[in-house]
């Protein structure tokens, strides 16, 4: 158990989230080894089509618009930290909430891995088995670690 809790501000922007994604954030967030927060849930399509413009994301049919995913962002102590050691670490966390929560849930780290909750190994592996599938097809991998959607 983590010593971990979501601000107001993280609870704030889970509003409108799916309650199943809702809980299993909650569980991550004292499961996990690394500290987190929620950095959007719901979004607006205005939103969405702002981050489609900018290359931030690959669709204008994300699960954000919908309820159904959340982003996160980690912490080292006070700062933000985008290192994608960290965000496999918090993955680990959100696979063990959603085999608690029997939930079907896919990770932008590993986008081939529809539901992280079967997979046998670490979200490290995860990973590494979708970039490899990636650079297999000789396609450059997507890697957007700080999204965990319902699927």
């Amino acid at each position: 158990m983590s010593t971990y809790r979501l601000s107001k501000k993280s609870l704030q922007r889970l509003e409108g989230v799916h309650p199943q994604l809702c809980s299993i954030v909650h569980e991550a967030i004292n499961l996990t080894e690394v500290d987190f927060g929620v950095t959007c849930g719901l979004r607006t399509v205005r939103a969405q089509q702002e981050l489609y413009d900018r290359g931030a994301t690959k669709t204008m049919h994300s699960k954000h618009l919908t309820g159904l995913a959340v982003d996160v962002v980690a912490y080292i102590g006070p700062r933000i930290s985008w290192e994608l050691a960290l965000y496999d670490e918090i993955a680990d966390a959100f696979k063990e909430a959603a085999i608690h929560h029997t939930a079907s849930v896919r990770w932008g780290g590993a986008w081939t891995v529809s539901n992280i909750s079967v997979w046998r190994g670490t979200m490290e592996e995860a990973m590494n088995s979708y970039v490899d599938k990636r650079r297999s097809q000789g396609r450059r991998p997507f890697i957007d670690a700080p999204h965990f959607e319902l699927s």
